[in-house]
């Protein structure tokens, strides 16, 4: 896997707080953007791109959990990690449901650097996906989203605009199973799944 630099980003409304996580992540060699609001992370940030969110449930004005479904919405890569207060843990298991990585119990620092590689390991796989996704031509992520549905070559062909012959699909295909590497066509269904952010 290709090493691609990661941001982690702390939200959280208490100054406090932010300044020792920030303290805490630095100590780790991580690259570190901390902010005192939703409004300000959603503003400054880039959703498209991967990396992971630190971010605390209550806040005033945006809550964390607005910010989250803002993300969701984007259909953003962000690999979401919630802090939460101990009157708040149902509220983050439902988060987690809803597709967040997982939550840490403020101010839990153990649990939060016990959680964070794997956080960030998703970030990175995610990160790799989107580099392998960028490989592909139009065309190909055209005809890959085709394959990830089940369509047969015959079929693609006549689907495609302009439409081209089964032995181009097959070329295509072949292209995209080598640039994403997957083995068959249910390998990239599941891939495809696995990334519903991609473009």
């Amino acid at each position: 896997m290709k090493d691609f630099p990661l941001t982690l980003y702390v939200v959280d409304d208490d100054e406090a707080l932010r300044r020792s996580l920030l303290l805490l992540l630095f100590s780790q060699g991580l690259a570190v953007q901390a902010f005192d609001s939703g409004e300000a992370f959603l503003e400054a940030v880039d959703m498209r791109q991967p990396g992971c969110v630190l971010l605390d449930l209550r806040m005033g004005g945006m809550s964390g959990l607005t910010v989250f479904e803002r993300l969701l919405a984007e259909h953003s890569p962000l690999v979401t990690l919630f802090l939460s207060a101990h009157g708040d843990i149902a509220t983050a298991l439902e988060a987690v449901r809803r597709g967040a990585y997982d939550w840490v119990e403020k101010p839990d620092t153990r649990q939060l650097l016990d959680k964070l590689p794997s956080a960030i390991a998703l970030a990175r796989s995610r990160a790799q996906a989107l580099w392998q996704w960028a490989q592909l031509t139009p065309r190909e992520r055209e005809v890959a989203r085709l394959v990830g549905v089940g369509q047969q070559n015959k079929e693609i062909a006549r689907t495609l605009v302009p439409p081209c012959g089964p032995r181009s699909v097959e070329t295509h295909r072949a292209n995209i199973f080598s640039k994403l590497q997957c083995a068959n066509d249910n390998e990239l269904g599941r891939w495809l799944s696995a990334h519903p952010w991609l473009d």
